[in-house]
């Protein structure tokens, strides 16, 4: 288990983390069609990251919820790191 500040660009991470804000959902157009996204902002005691949710997972969260991401993508999106569930990864609620 990662802490925040120690994830690194194009690497897979499991960590814990706290929901502390949402943006605004936007309407956004894919490869696959149309979608919706919001950025989640992520904190653990070394820092903070955005984590990118789509479709039904803007619903499943809200802010001051605990979550772990398990085998997570780290990127480099516009000189910030970003992490998904990516292809393998999955997000969960942690009581």
């Amino acid at each position: 288990m990662s802490g925040i500040a120690e994830l690194r660009a194009n690497s897979s991470a499991t960590i814990d983390a706290t929901i502390i804000a949402i943006s605004p959902v936007r309407d956004v157009t894919t490869s696959r069609g149309p979608s919706q996204v919001a950025d989640a902002t992520l904190q653990d005691s070394t820092g903070t990251i955005q984590l990118t949710l789509w479709g039904d997972d803007i619903k499943r969260f809200s802010v001051g919820q605990k979550i772990r991401i398990s085998d997570g993508w780290v990127k480099d999106f516009r000189g910030k790191l970003q992490i998904s569930a990516g292809r393998s990864g999955t997000i969960s609620i942690q009581p």
